[in-house]
């Protein structure tokens, strides 16, 4: 199951360094960076000044590990994006078909269609190609060993 809060990201993506875990603020102030919109906020929500949190941000280690969560979290939206995908083309087929929706939008719709199919074919070749390219070049790195 994929952490459902910001403070649950954090947990699950401590970061250590020479074997030093963060301190409890840190953590906090990494998840109220990721729930809160501005530095100022995120710091008076834990407590701390906003030089403090700026300063933190400065540090590579804990930088690292704000960035690591951010991306956690952004992971999240998009799977949950992800899921909605098969709604949403349900929402364009339904919309494309209703002789009761306005041509226009209709025309929209099945342009959509047509677009993201190519978008989705244009993507699969490129896939196929980088998988080709890096055989060769696993091949080709084989023989010279």
């Amino acid at each position: 199951m994929l952490p459902s809060r910001p403070s649950d990201v954090i947990r699950s993506h401590q970061v250590t360094g020479h074997g030093a875990k963060f301190g409890r603020k840190q953590e906090k102030a990494i998840a109220a960076l990721l729930s809160h919109r501005s530095i100022d906020d995120a710091a008076q929500a834990i407590h701390i000044a906003p030089r403090t949190l700026l300063r933190w941000l400065q540090l590579a280690e804990f930088n690292a590990a704000y960035r690591k969560a951010r991306r956690a979290a952004v992971s999240q939206s998009v799977a949950r994006l992800q899921q909605a995908t098969s709604a949403a083309v349900s929402t364009l087929l339904k919309v494309m078909v209703d002789p009761n929706t306005p041509a226009s939008t209709r025309v929209r719709a099945a342009d959509s269609v047509l677009d993201y199919s190519a978008k989705a074919i244009e993507i699969e070749d490129i896939e196929a190609r980088v998988a080709e390219l890096e055989r060769a070049a696993a091949a080709k790195g084989g023989q010279r060993s």
